[in-house]
């Protein structure tokens, strides 16, 4: 009996297995495995040849350069780590119709105006035809960029074109879902095909010494769809983010062999294409109403920038026996341990409450220094007190309720000061080294620090409207009818 020549092979993380099943045991994902075409093997004893020996060197060196690839976008260049790298493959993942294919074809027409040559950029397309292409570059006013565009799907026809002397010196690669390899008889957009078309492409680019761009789609849980193992091939990995409502689009490195991770980029999106924005602080709290209770302006650090924005946290007596607790652009489970820490550590009953938080202007967070931003826009919302005007806030807070030092707190401070802010609320052990900085900082040690510096400013709320009171009293009502009011 002849044995079953296919397999079956999960698409989430590329186990395989003889038959199918609805779970894949590896991952536990269901309905992922796929069925595919067994690689052949060779038989025993055929095409068996000894390796050579590999050629061992010591870490003291001299290694030639080379200069790095300046596209003129100033934030992109920010992110690559100051330029491309020749022989470089960067990976670009985002949400459908986020602006990927925007960001590279302008990314690609600013390398081609500066090399000058027609050979310099090559813009391959699997997903779009030449005719589409040129709408998109006659809508961003690009026609006049020599880029060189192509559309295929075969890698082997990629390689052909692309290995020969006087090649370009930048590809991208729209994208690598779409590419696929004849020798394998699965669909384009498997784990194998991916995995074999981006080791194909990312080796010829290591070899001819062209810098690699290479679109790659993401699922519904916001990863690159294929497998893992396709980020540890390449050397950086870009992520475009941004709400669909919103103009502004972050692209955020999480990988980087070249540079800083996390470094961010901000871009906003207009009718002519993605235009830079140098200032995102600025630009994040330019409608920032400054006497609003539960609004907090948080100092956080992305990459080696930092980043002001507006932290604003609503809480609403609940009429359901299970509270909401809606996050945008923060993490909803750390969101529910800082609510739980200023309940059990400071006595803030929350438990009947709705809790909902936004990171205003689509930003998203992610490091643990904005936890006492979060406290204190919540404790401002409950209490009715807004936080005090021209306040930046930092500090991670602890289960037992104390509030950690950050990193880079001076970075920080510089930023709040140079946008006209005068006032600090920062973790109580480095008050002394940020007091330094020409700034009013107020010192948190323990969350209910946090609650009693509102309890303070909810009691001069009441007493100035006390005095006003007293001193305007309300004058008497007059009887009804007209009539004078007369002695029982």
């Amino acid at each position: 009996m002849a044995r079953d020549s296919n397999v079956y092979v999960c698409q989430e993380c590329g186990a395989s297995v003889a038959k199918w099943s609805g779970r894949c045991d590896a991952c536990g994902g269901w309905n992922t495995l796929t069925e595919e075409a067994k690689p052949e093997a060779t038989p025993k004893g055929l095409g068996a040849r000894r390796g050579r020996k590999v050629e061992f060197v010591g870490l003291e060196g001299t290694t030639a350069r080379q200069p790095r690839r300046i596209t003129g976008i100033e934030e992109f260049d920010r992110v690559t780590g100051g330029g491309l790298v020749p022989g470089s493959a960067i990976l670009v993942g985002g949400d459908p119709g986020i602006g990927k294919s925007t960001l590279l074809l302008q990314v690609a027409a600013a390398l081609a105006n500066k090399s000058g040559d027609d050979a310099g950029v090559a813009y391959i397309s699997g997903e779009e035809s030449i005719d589409q292409l040129r709408l998109r570059a006659e809508r961003l006013d690009l026609t006049k960029a020599p880029v060189r565009l192509a559309t295929a799907t075969s890698v082997r026809d990629i390689a052909a074109s692309l290995g020969g002397t006087g090649g370009p010196d930048v590809v991208v690669i729209d994208s690598i879902q779409t590419m696929f390899v004849d020798t394998l008889e699965s669909v384009p957009g498997t784990v194998s095909q991916v995995r074999a078309s981006a080791q194909e492409l990312i080796r010829l680019a290591k070899r001819r010494g062209f810098c690699l761009f290479l679109v790659g789609h993401v699922t519904k849980e916001g990863v690159i769809a294929g497998p893992r193992v396709l980020e540890h091939m390449v050397d950086t990995v870009l992520y475009f983010e941004g709400e669909r409502s919103h103009q502004f689009r972050i692209l955020r490195s999480v990988k980087n062999r070249y540079g800083p991770t996390d470094e961010i980029g901000v871009f906003e999106m207009t009718g002519g294409g993605l235009s830079q924005v140098p200032n995102p602080s600025a630009l994040f709290l330019a409608d920032r109403e400054e006497d609003a209770t539960g609004a907090a302006v948080f100092a956080g650090m992305e990459g080696t920038r930092p980043v002001l924005v507006e932290i604003q946290a609503l809480v609403a007596p609940s009429p359901l026996g299970t509270p909401r607790r809606a996050v945008v652009g923060w993490d909803q489970a750390r969101l529910s341990m800082v609510l739980a820490v200023l309940e059990a550590r400071s006595g803030l009953a929350l438990a009947g409450s709705d809790v909902y938080l936004n990171i205003a202007g689509g930003l998203r967070i992610t490091e643990p220094a904005a936890d006492l931003a979060v406290a204190a826009a919540v404790v401002s919302s409950v209490s009715g007190v807004p936080v005090p005007g021209e306040t930046v806030i930092f500090g991670e807070i602890g289960l037992a309720g104390e509030v950690r030092a950050v990193g880079l707190g001076d970075a920080r401070l510089k930023e709040a000061k140079k946008l006209g802010f005068t006032n600090a609320l920062v973790p109580g052990s480095r008050a002394k080294e940020a007091a330094d900085m020409g700034m009013d900082i107020g010192g948190i040690r323990h969350v209910a620090d946090l609650l009693n510096l509102f309890d303070a400013s909810a009691n001069e709320v009441r007493k100035t409207e006390t005095r006003q009171y007293s001193m305007n009293p309300r004058p008497p009502k007059k009887a009804q009818n007209g009539k004078k009011a007369q002695n029982g």
